[in-house]
């Protein structure tokens, strides 16, 4: 499988070195440009791929930086091939929202809200906000309300906000032009159920970021996972090991090989 990841990857860049394709950085991920910012985008099926969350490790410890969640995934034969942060945290790196691992919850769902003006309200608290998660039958983005009533029976789920994209439908608060930037980190469910990280490479406003979800790649439903020095991404073929600036990692959603 790693060889012949190697070989499409290379045959990709040629492509794209003929005009013919984006850039594609590995056979998971790729450059894109929407609307003049650049983004790292990377496609998981979740029906043939090992997609999961990490928080904790063995001894209760949150794992903070995606290399301690590679040695684990190492420890135990395996190789994590890709990582992105999962959501937002609190100072001792807890998930503020729903957080489900190997189906057990470890975080409970948070259906708080704050008031004030837009610009004052965190981004957890933007609502609607949603969560983002991994079943049996794939994987799935449902506004906090519609998860509590529904509740699916998952194996993994962590919640954040804002929710991007609903059903084809930008966020409502979302402000064209806003000049609101910084990089920011989400999370799509696309067509036929294949999962879509997005992190942008520059400074990107909230709707810039939805529509790079539903208008670029296609995503009927996004969810906005964090932003700034709490936006990074683990991927090996790319160099990539980005590190928080708080000081560590919450959630992290990565793919084991």
């Amino acid at each position: 499988m790693t060889i012949f990841r190697t070989l499409l990857a290379g045959y990709a860049l040629l492509l794209a070195a003929l005009g013919l394709a984006p850039v594609a950085l590995a056979a998971d991920c790729a450059k894109e440009r929407f609307e003049g910012s650049d983004f790292i985008v990377c496609t998981i099926d979740p029906a043939t791929e090992d997609l999961r969350l990490f928080w904790r490790d063995e001894s209760g410890a949150p794992y903070r930086h995606f290399s301690a969640v590679a040695n684990a995934v190492s420890e135990a034969g395996a190789t994590l091939s890709l990582a992105i942060n999962a959501g937002m945290y609190d100072g001792d790196y807890a998930p503020i929202g729903l957080y489900v691992e190997g189906g057990q919850e470890m975080a409970r769902v948070n259906t708080e809200s704050v008031e004030g003006p837009p610009a004052s309200v965190p981004n957890f608290y933007k609502k609607p906000n949603g969560v983002f998660f991994i079943a049996t039958d794939g994987a799935g983005i449902l506004e906090t309300g519609a998860f509590i009533a529904t509740q699916p029976d998952v194996t993994f789920a962590t919640q954040s906000g804002p929710l991007l994209v609903q059903d084809n439908a930008l966020h409502p608060a979302l402000i064209p032009g806003s000049t609101d930037r910084t990089r920011r980190s989400g999370v799509g469910v696309c067509e036929s159920g294949m999962v879509r990280l997005a992190i942008s490479e520059g400074r990107v406003n909230f709707d810039d970021f939805a529509r790079l979800f539903r208008d670029h790649l296609g995503c009927a439903d996004a969810l906005f996972l964090d932003g700034g020095r709490g936006a990074g991404l683990y991927h090996p073929a790319l160099r990539r090991n980005d590190f928080s600036w708080h000081g560590g990692y919450g959630p992290m959603l990565g793919v084991v090989e």
